[in-house]
């Protein structure tokens, strides 16, 4: 995937579910991963020509690692993207004051109230997170094995308590193609520095998606497919024909 089929599926997940409106300011949480990276330069590629004008505000949360964003913050002037830093002491609650052994689940939400709060601040009502593919299948699979129950994130999520909406524009791309964009295009992508990164649920179904995939290459693909098809809460506006999600994933249009 190059950035003009980034732009591409970017494009066709927008107009899928109707995430912009003219006049937006949407702000995209950039952990210094690849997948909120190439959310960032999908979005700001985007907004060069979308009929709807918008514009685009980058958000970092430095949960206190210690962590330098020099880098992204010069990626983010060759964009044209306001870049917003934002303080927090995340990493000390979780790890230094509860000490929790499985903080996951805490961290991520005080991440989402936190960079909620940053993007209001910043006159943003829409929040982009760098969701991709990969995720919605793999938490329809931890869903279904931790919870026993058929669920996941949807492509558009309204916040009432915030008034935030949540948008996941990445959601055709699946994470090699990110993974590869990233590397060609020598994005900023920064080290993950949570002693918990790697060691996670998310980890182990990554590890049963793999024993599937000998079985049968495209199960991720078939697995979205399923979620697009059932449909799951939030998904029902998706305009699907037959074949459709092929040409997306394989095509990029």
């Amino acid at each position: 995937m190059d950035l003009q089929q980034l732009y591409s599926r970017v494009r066709r997940c927008v107009d899928d579910y109707g995430m912009i409106d003219d006049g937006d300011n949407i702000a995209v949480g950039v952990s210094g991963g690849k997948d909120s990276l190439c959310t960032l330069a999908g979005l700001a590629g985007l907004a060069r020509f979308y009929p709807k004008k918008f514009s685009v505000t980058a958000i970092t949360l430095d949960l206190g690692y210690g962590t330098d964003y020099s880098r992204i913050g010069e990626y983010c002037k060759t964009l044209g993207v306001e870049y917003k830093i934002v303080e927090t002491q995340i990493k000390q609650i979780v790890f230094d004051i509860r000490k929790e052994e499985n903080p996951c689940a805490l961290c991520a939400n005080m991440r989402r109230g936190a960079l909620n709060s940053a993007a209001k601040e910043a006159g943003c009502s829409k929040v982009a997170l760098g969701h991709h593919l990969d995720d919605v299948v793999e938490t329809f699979l931890m869903s279904l094995i931790y919870e026993g129950r058929f669920a996941s994130f949807a492509p558009v999520t309204y916040l009432d308590r915030t008034g935030i909406t949540v948008l996941r524009p990445l959601l055709y791309c699946r994470e090699y193609e990110t993974r590869s964009l990233s590397a060609a295009e020598k994005l900023p992508v920064t080290k993950n520095a949570c002693p918990a990164d790697g060691a996670t649920k998310r980890r182990k179904v990554k590890e049963i998606a793999d024993v599937l995939k000998a079985e049968r290459a495209d199960i991720y693909e078939k697995i979205f497919g399923a979620v697009q098809r059932y449909p799951l809460r939030g998904w029902e506006t998706m305009p699907l024909t037959k074949g459709k999600e092929d040409d997306i994933i394989k095509s990029g249009k």
